[in-house]
């Protein structure tokens, strides 16, 4: 077998064992890839492909310097592919190759994006947990920075919580368990709501026992007990990832040191609808830019900017926590000179969750490490600016600073600091990474290297003295090593110990003796300063890796110091005030409130918004594009944001701290679901019937819209009365039911407000401003102008208008036929009873537009049906299925039955009728 054969074949069964869709195997200096895989990588990568003959055969072949894989590996992975690494190692018998890693989207180490980069798994249990009632068990790991979250889900709809959880995270690749890689329709709703990667991992991994086993060695038992992961489905889900870091080689398990359960009673409930229609990290066009995090973003760490984003989609409900979030804040935005200064230092900081990762996996260089060293010297200087400002010395900042083990910090960076050199290589087989010293038989080293470096630095002087040569230098290459080098006018004065071993166009290379042992020795000291060196860097790395802990202690604090100082900036910036933080289900009370996003882009009309005891359902009416949902959705921000800590955009507030916030703003139709806008619309109002309680906040932007009139009005009071009475949640209705504002006449905690606008001459102005009572237009019409509507159409709808309001009959124009304009002009009037439009008939009375002789009935059956539709006390026959749904619905108890409940029944009847 020949050697391309050897490593072609070696390459294809290497491929074939690592279940990965590209191999990268090192040859020599280079990772080389073979057959499809370079045709792959030269194509996604614009890499140059050629050709290497095997067997007769020729395959193409592409490859980067081991020096330089990491960007094309990133490249590759970003992208979507799996790509297994195979490094080559030198043993007696020759060249050995085995795969290191599997780099998946998930286990990526090599990012530069500040966002966390989340593996997923997600367990159905059927609902059948031993341990619990959950359906649903999730887990998500974080590789770069260590973090591992666990939890089951339950309720009425279990399956839409957990896709609201995968929301939440965005993993960018996530491990069906089996029940759930069976479900097409489940994994491909998780890739579109996600954008993840879906890998079918061993479906051992998610076995009970071999999930608990990989559970309890990585965190312990205890560890599992005390966070409370009760489910199987979680535990399952837990271990399977924990198992699939482990066999992907990244080699950071030893970063992952805690266990979160992460959802739970202390946080308030917003689901992926919530988050998308309020745009908390992005916007409906999926952009960062104008999102709410966007907006507030003023971080100047990495980690602080991941920490502001979880806790916008994670808001608390613990009043001690918010309430020293908001002391925090409170004096940063006090201490203007302070704040400053604190968000200089904090600048200077790195990932220190990040380069813990890197530490752990053995990919950390000598500069990550200094890294780490400059990162944990800032602690000292950052308790030195709280401690000099008496507004943040006396806040919880003191608190946040001093919580990490400052002594394990300190004395790690003094060792980092006595070791690392100031400016090490970029790779850690050069050597020059460490100091002087630092360890004995290094600088012994060192020491003899400087000196036959200085020897061979002066050899050629003492030559030139010693035999009065001209023309002699030193020099040292690859080839040839040292060598005296002589100009040819002199080589002939070359004393007869020098031993010729080249000549040149203009000079002749000589050796000698003395010169061959100095170069043996330099040689081996250089052999042996590398290994040295690399085995102390090795050990100081793993250094590193064993206060893992610590280092993401230390990076937590500066998150949290980032996080609520860009909080602070924002505040002090745009007048935004401290709220008052009441128990849940206290009034929601907000005076001059503003929208956080709006109000960085126009001239904000500031309003209030009263959500208590005698006010707890608002029906907010008023024209279209006046600024109702902009109210709504401020309103909802505004408690959002004081159940993260922050100050809110608003003159004064008092927040009754939530539950969870709930909304339904407009539909997108989702046929590929075979999911119309209306089902999205009852799908999502369905949910918040069910998950809403009295301790929550309710948004709905109209309700039954979707459908036709009196269906859309009966539901939208149907869910009304529901939430009223049977919920009792804090709710603002935007409707355009104008029906609906009869019910604060007969609830005493339902109330209308209306947006104002102001009509003169015709011209109407939105004046963005929010009053007591119900509103009599929707100004339609003018909405229809504004928007570039033929002025035709806009002057026949408003002539149309008039004459419905004023019970007058209607033109209707070229009733001809299609296309044309010509026909007769009949007149019109709608019939509100009915819902009809009847024609108006010659004496002004009225007749349905409808023929009313029925085809297909002789005229005295028709005559007899006009008799009986004439005559008020005339019986009207009924078949057995009409009167069957009639006794139906008279028996039902509509203020007892569920609105979702009550649709399908209204369905069903619907049907039976029909048929």
């Amino acid at each position: 077998m020949t050697e391309a054969e050897g490593i072609v074949g070696e390459f294809k069964s290497l491929k074939r064992s690592s279940d990965a869709d590209l191999l990268a195997m090192q040859v020599g200096d280079f990772y080389e890839f073979f057959d499809e895989d370079a045709e792959i990588v030269g194509e996604e990568l614009d890499l140059k492909t050629s050709k290497k003959s095997s067997g007769g055969t020729k395959y193409p072949m592409a490859g980067v310097p081991v020096a330089e894989l990491t960007p094309y590996l990133k490249a590759l992975v970003e992208r979507g592919y799996r790509v297994a690494v195979a490094n080559q190692r030198e043993t007696e018998s020759g060249h050995v190759r085995e795969i290191e890693r599997v780099a998946t989207p998930g286990t990526l180490l090599e990012t530069s994006d500040a966002d966390a980069r989340y593996v997923a798994a997600i367990v159905d249990d059927g609902g059948a947990a031993s341990r619990g009632d959950d359906t649903y068990g999730l887990a998500f790991a974080d590789v770069t920075t260590g973090r591992f979250y666990v939890t089951g889900v339950d309720g009425d709809d279990p399956r839409e919580s957990a896709l609201t959880e995968l929301y939440r995270f965005d993993p960018v690749e996530v491990l069906p368990g089996p029940s759930v890689r069976e479900d097409d329709e489940l994994v491909g709703t998780i890739r579109d709501r996600t954008g993840a990667t879906p890998t079918l991992f061993d479906a051992e991994a998610f076995a009970p026992g071999a999930a608990e086993r990989a559970l309890t060695e990585q965190f312990g038992a205890e560890t599992v007990d005390s966070v409370g992961v009760e489910t199987d489905a979680a535990i399952r889900a837990a271990g399977a990832v924990v198992a699939y870091v482990e066999e992907t080689g990244t080699g950071v398990l030893a970063s992952m040191t805690r266990l979160q359960r992460y959802r739970d009673a202390d946080h308030a409930e917003l689901d992926a609808t919530t988050q998308r229609n309020l745009e908390l990290t992005e916007t409906m066009q999926g952009d960062r830019s104008g999102s709410l995090y966007d907006t507030i973003d003023h971080t100047v760490t990495s980690p602080g900017g991941r920490l502001l984003k979880e806790w916008l989609q994670r808001p608390r409900r613990s009043r001690d926590m918010l309430e020293r979030r908001q002391s925090s804040v409170e004096a940063l935005a006090a201490a203007a000179l302070a704040r400053e200064e604190l968000r200089e230092t904090l600048g200077e900081a790195y990932d220190l969750e990040r380069l813990a990762s890197k530490a752990t996996h053995g990919s950390a260089d000598a500069r990550d490490l200094l890294a780490v060293r400059d990162t944990l010297g800032l602690l000292p200087e950052l308790e030195a600016v709280i401690d000099a400002a008496p507004q943040l010395d006396d806040s919880p900042l003191a608190e946040i600073v001093d919580a990490p083990d400052r002594d394990a910090a300190a004395e790690l960076r003094e060792t980092l600091d006595a070791a690392l050199a100031e400016d090490p290589p970029s790779t850690v087989r050069e050597g020059g990474m460490l100091t002087r010293g630092f360890d004995e038989e290094l600088d012994e080293i060192i020491e003899r290297h400087e000196e036959l470096e200085e020897w061979f630095d002066t050899l050629a002087e003492r030559e030139r003295r010693q035999h009065g040569l001209a023309h002699v230098s030193v020099g040292r290459n690859k080839t040839d090593g040292y060598y005296i080098q002589v100009g040819k006018s002199a080589a002939d004065d070359a004393p007869d110990h020098y031993e010729n071993v080249k000549t040149l166009k203009n000079s002749e290379r000589f050796v000698t003796d003395e010169l061959e042992e100095k170069e043996r020795e330099i040689m081996r000291l250089e052999e042996r300063r590398g290994d040295l060196e690399y085995e102390l860097f090795c050990e100081l790395r793993e250094a590193v890796a064993d206060a893992a802990e610590t280092l993401q202690d230390v990076g937590r604090a500066i998150a949290e110091l980032d996080a609520l100082a860009s909080l602070a900036v924002h505040a002090v910036g745009n007048d935004w005030t401290r709220p008052e933080l009441a128990e849940p289900g206290a009034d929601v009370e907000i005076e001059q409130g503003r929208h956080p996003v709006v109000e960085q882009t126009t001239d904000f009309v500031p309003n209030d918004a009263s959500l208590t005891d005698d006010r707890r359902f608002l029906i907010v009416t008023g024209p279209n594009m006046a600024g109702k949902s902009t109210y709504m959705r401020q309103t909802a921000l505004i408690v959002l944001l004081a159940q993260i800590g922050s100050f809110v955009p608003a003159r004064k507030a008092t927040i009754g701290l939530v539950d969870g916030i709930y909304t339904r703003v407009g539909a997108l139709d989702e046929l590929a679901q075979g999911r119309s806008t209306f089902m999205v619309e009852m799908q999502e109002l369905s949910k918040i019937l069910h998950s809403a309680t009295d301790e929550s906040l309710v948004i709905l932007d109209e309700v039954g819209r979707g459908t036709a009139t009196y269906d859309g009005i009966s539901i939208a009071w149907a869910a009304t009365e529901y939430l009223v009475n049977e919920i009792g949640a804090r709710t603002l209705f935007a409707t355009h039911y104008h029906e609906l504002t009869a019910l604060g006449d007969h609830f005493d905690s339902v109330a209308n407000v209306h947006v104002a606008a102001d009509e003169t001459d015709g011209n109407v102005t939105f004046l963005r401003t929010v009053r007591e009572g119900p509103t009599d237009r929707s100004y339609g019409i003018h909405v229809a102008d504004l928007a570039g509507v033929p002025d035709p159409v806009v002057d026949r709808s408003q002539d149309v208008l008039g004459r419905l309001r004023d019970d007058k009959a209607i033109d209707i124009r070229g009733s001809g036929g299609s296309g044309g304009s010509g026909g007769e002009t009949k007149q019109v009037v709608f019939d509100v009873q009915s819902g009809q439009m009847k024609t108006a008939s010659a004496d002004g009375g009225e007749a349905s537009q409808r023929d009313e002789r029925s085809p297909g009935r002789t005229d005295a059956e028709n005559e007899g049906r006009a008799t009986d539709a004439s005559d008020s006390s005339a019986a009207l026959p009924v078949d057995e299925d009409a009167e069957a749904v009639l006794d139906h619905l008279q028996d039902l108890d509509v203020n007892e039955t569920p609105p979702v409940e009550l649709m399908a029944k209204v369905q069903e009847w619907q049907n039976k009728l029909n048929d």
